[in-house]
């Protein structure tokens, strides 16, 4: 039996279960596609088991740390986060960075005799399948990787790892970026094997320069210099923050971009779909067109939206987000792609989203539509431009990027099951079995722009790709993961074309899910790269970001006034009276969000339990910011908003001396989303200048 067992994989469709060989990609009973989800495990249980072993009568040991689970079917098992020893939040709140930091799967205890050992099983790992007999083994780590890339790739990766070093660090985990053996490489995309938490003094960025000058050597000639000196300047401690990282990597990438060439298709389909009497969804370029290369005075931007809401509403909605939208990016082209600001365009993509969902509120309020009469649309789009892609989202459509090494989600569904994770409640395969595990936080049209926070993402171009766009109608039921190799790969290797696709594409989510509209669009970009001749050009250190530092980056502790000392009306500003009327009338709008339908119910808000404080603030305690505040959500509270503080969690299990402080932005911020908890360690806080408002259970963000 238990030969059987190790050589068998579970059918995932309830109603079958039946056993199959592990080579069967569908059920030979039901048809139904067989998941093969291989998973990292991370622990000391498994230094005595030996491949082929099963754990728990579900997981097979494939090699050392590395296991299969033979029912994908079933949900993983997880005992209560609260009854946990083992530090697992990082893995939670960094889901938004899911394409470079592994997520959690399930928790799987093992007995040894002596004592009972939790193992953290970490899904999708960096493995490739390789050979004729479908062995496992890990991607190559960056190391041994270096000297073959690019040195466009070479920069990308450090880019990659730039980008990732302000949310590790905030969660404790920052070491992650400092050990070799961790950092894997699946073509273009780093990918971290485990998270590694931090000791009592964490790393700085001093350390992030010694760390990378080990690739100085083995580095590209025309990058070689550049490496060096952006590892001298952050030993020197001329780069003091990551976003000046960041802004000096962003030049070299640039200049490399001069040497690259990037062909672009793009083509979008929409369909009814063979339930709905009407397809409320959206797509630019019109449904159908083939757009081989933007035409002089266009932009290649491709847009996917999906209405929701009310009789003859929601296909309104997504048409007029269409319309601003486009209207509001058509001035992009009068920009040369080398002077692309990426601070601005990204800030430019935001302003047109939150236009859109203006106009689209705004039409529902001269129109008198309330409850569920009222209108709005999700929204996702892609821009390539130079040597990056911009992605911006607001709801649950999705961005998917396919390469020859893989098939990954870029975007992050703004829907309460991806709430529950970010803020560390459950994890994401507990999070979506919850009722209303789908309804939507945020959407276009539902509130004014000061409430909406679309996200806004950049993927850099040094290989051919294909990025797939979706509305719910294809994504559902992991209808992508299922058919990407077999439908969307092909496309890369010229098998398949474009057009073709995206019918085949429509096709499946027509007669695999059929419950509603579907709206693709499919972008393949070819890169054609060849070595510049001469070294990039190193900047004057007198001129990087350093010489002015930005305000996330200034050493100050938090300001906090005496709590015995009484605050007079007259000490408190008056635009605290503005956050009470907004929050009144964002009472009254939070009653109809309340009965939308069950596609978007941002009234799922309820914190959860507190704990008391073990230092000066206390839980309801109002504070300002006096300059902005990062967080690890690529989101931050800008310099004066008011936070309510909801708890201070004492010290955690995981060794760590910090404390964890949940915060609540007050009306009007507007980023954070005021419905939204946000957690940020007590010693980042600590450094940036805020001032108590007011004090005491009392208080309130009213």
């Amino acid at each position: 039996m238990e030969k059987d067992a190790a050589t068998t994989l579970q059918c995932p469709n309830e109603y079958c279960q039946a056993a199959n060989p592990l080579n069967h990609k569908f059920c030979r009973q039901c048809s139904t596609p067989l998941p093969k989800r291989y998973l990292w495990a991370v622990g000391d249980g498994l230094k005595l088991c030996s491949p082929g072993a099963i754990l728990a009568d579900r997981y097979l040991v494939i090699g050392e740390s590395i296991l299969l689970d033979l029912k994908p079917g079933l949900l993983p098992q997880v005992p209560p986060l609260d009854d946990l020893s083992t530090g697992i939040a990082p893995y939670l709140k960094l889901i938004t960075y899911r394409l470079n930091v592994p997520q959690l799967y399930g928790i799987l205890s093992v007995d040894d005799r002596q004592c009972q050992n939790q193992i953290l099983l970490l899904e999708k790992p960096p493995l490739l399948i390789a050979g004729s007999d479908n062995s496992i083994q890990l991607c190559t780590n960056l190391d041994a990787a270096w000297s073959n890339a690019s040195s466009m790739r070479q920069i990308h990766w450090l880019w990659q790892l730039a980008n990732l070093w302000q949310p590790l660090a905030t969660e404790g985990v920052v070491s992650s970026l400092l050990n070799p053996n961790l950092l894997r490489v699946e073509g273009a995309i780093i990918r971290l094997l485990e998270l590694q938490f931090d000791p009592e003094n964490s790393p700085k960025l001093k350390q992030l320069g010694q760390f990378w000058q080990q690739w100085v050597e083995k580095a590209k000639p025309a990058i070689a210099p550049f490496i060096q000196q952006i590892s001298t300047w952050l030993i020197e401690e001329k780069i003091i923050s990551s976003e000046q990282l960041i802004t000096v990597l962003d030049q070299g990438l640039a200049e490399l971009g001069r040497s690259q060439t990037v062909s672009l298709k793009i083509i979008t389909q929409t369909d009814t779909g063979p339930v709905r009497q009407r397809n409320e969804d959206a797509c630019y370029p019109p449904s159908g067109v083939l757009v081989s290369q933007a035409s002089p005075g266009e932009i290649p931007l491709a847009i996917v939206c999906d209405g929701i809401g009310g009789h003859e509403g929601g296909n309104v909605a997504s048409n007029l987000a269409i319309e601003t939208i486009q209207q509001q990016l058509t001035n992009l082209n009068l920009v040369a792609d080398e002077n692309i600001d990426s601070c601005r365009l990204i800030n430019n993509l935001e302003q047109a989203v939150a236009i859109a969902n203006d106009q689209i509120s705004q039409r529902n309020d001269s129109e008198n539509r309330h409850g569920r009469q009222r209108m709005g649309t999700t929204v996702v789009m892609a821009l390539p431009i130079a040597h990056q892609i911009y992605i911006t989202h607001v709801g649950d459509s999705r961005a998917y990027l396919m390469t020859h090494h893989g098939c990954y989600q870029v975007t992050l569904d703004d829907d309460v099951a991806s709430r529950e994770v970010r803020l560390g409640y459950a994890t994401y395969r507990e999070a979506i079995q919850q009722g209303s595990s789908g309804s939507l936080v945020q959407a276009l049209g539902m509130s004014q722009s000061s409430s909406l926070h679309p996200t806004c993402q950049r993927l850099i171009l040094d290989e051919d790709m294909v990025l797939l766009l979706t509305s719910d109608g294809l994504s559902d039921c992991d209808r992508v993961e299922e058919h990407w190799e077999t439908e969307i790969l092909p496309i890369l290797t010229g098998a398949n074309d474009l057009s073709s696709v995206a019918q085949k594409l429509i096709d499946i989510a027509n007669t695999k899910n059929g419950h509603d509209n579907v709206t693709i669009a499919l972008i393949h970009c070819q890169v054609e790269y060849s070595e510049p001749n001469s070294p990039l050009a190193i900047g004057d250190p007198a001129n990087l970001p350093s010489n002015n530092p930005p305000k996330t980056i200034l050493n100050q502790k938090t300001r906090v006034l005496p709590q015995t000392k009484p605050v007079s009306t007259s000490q408190v500003p008056w635009n605290l009276l503005v956050p009470l009327l907004l929050v009144i009338i964002a009472g009254s709008l939070g009653y109809w969000f309340k009965f939308q339908r069950g596609k978007f119910n941002p009234s799922l808000t309820t914190p959860k339990p507190t704990t008391r404080t073990l230092e000066n603030l206390a839980p309801g305690w109002i504070i300002k910011t006096t300059q902005t505040i990062p967080l690890s959500n690529q989101q931050s509270f800008p310099a004066e908003s008011y936070l309510q503080i909801i708890e201070i969690n004492p010290k955690p299990n995981n060794g760590a001396s910090d404390r964890q402080v949940i915060l609540r932005a007050c009306p009007p911020s507007s980023t954070p989303s005021p419905q939204e908890n946000i957690s940020i360690n007590l010693s980042q806080l600590q450094r940036f200048n805020v001032s108590v408002l007011q004090s005491g259970e009392s208080s309130s963000c009213q």
